[in-house]
C-alpha cells in the first residue's frame, strides 16, 4: 500500500492532467451525443407529424397501406389513360378542305367545297358539297385505310392526299 501512496505522490500531476483530460473526452463525447440526439429526436417528431400512431411501426404500417393505395390509383389511371389513348386513335384527327368553282356559269364566288375527315388510322369520309346555279348536292364518300369506296373527282384527291400527309 505504501508503494502505491508513493507512487501517487510521485506522479500526482500527471495522474491529475491524465484524468482531466479523459474528463474533457468525456464532456466533447455527451455533447456530441446529445446534439446527436437532439437531431434525431427533431426527425423523429418531423417523420411522426401528423400520425395518430405514436409509434414506428403503426406509422409504417400507414405508409405502406398509403402506397398499396397510391399504386392501385396509378394503375387505374394507367388503364383509363390506355383507353382513352386508343380512343383518340379512331377520332378525326386528320382534315384538309379546298374551296372551287365546279361550274364555269355560276358567278365568281367558289361556292363548291370538299372536306376530307380522317382518323390516324386513315379511315372516315370526304365530305362534297357541289354548288351550281339551279341547285346544290352533297355527298359523303367513306375511307377505309386511305382507299376510299367511290370514285373521287380531283379535288377529293387532293383533299384525300392532302389529309393522309398529315400526322
Amino acid at each position: 500500500m505504501e508503494v502505491i501512496f508513493s507512487f501517487i505522490k510521485e506522479y500526482d500531476i500527471y495522474i491529475i492532467l491524465g484524468m482531466a483530460l479523459v474528463l474533457i473526452i468525456c464532456i466533447l463525447m455527451l455533447f456530441i451525443n446529445t446534439v446527436s440526439i437532439s437531431k434525431l429526436s427533431r426527425r423523429y417528431r418531423k417523420f411522426m407529424r401528423g400520425s395518430k400512431n405514436k409509434n414506428m411501426e403503426g406509422l409504417l404500417v400507414e405508409l405502406s397501406e398509403n402506397v398499396n393505395k397510391a399504386v392501385g390509383k396509378a394503375e387505374d389511371i394507367e388503364s383509363l389513360y390506355k383507353e382513352i389513348d386508343d380512343r383518340l386513335d379512331r377520332c378525326i384527327q386528320k382534315t384538309s378542305m379546298i374551296r372551287y368553282k365546279a361550274f364555269d356559269d355560276i358567278g365568281s364566288a367558289a361556292l363548291s367545297f370538299s372536306i376530307a375527315l380522317l382518323d390516324a388510322h386513315d379511315d372516315g369520309v370526304i365530305l362534297t358539297g357541289i354548288y351550281g346555279r339551279e341547285e346544290c348536292a352533297t355527298y359523303a364518300k367513306p375511307v377505309d385505310k386511305g382507299v376510299p369506296k367511290y370514285d373521287l373527282s380531283d379535288e377529293e384527291k387532293r383533299v384525300l392526299m392532302d389529309a393522309m400527309r398529315k400526322k
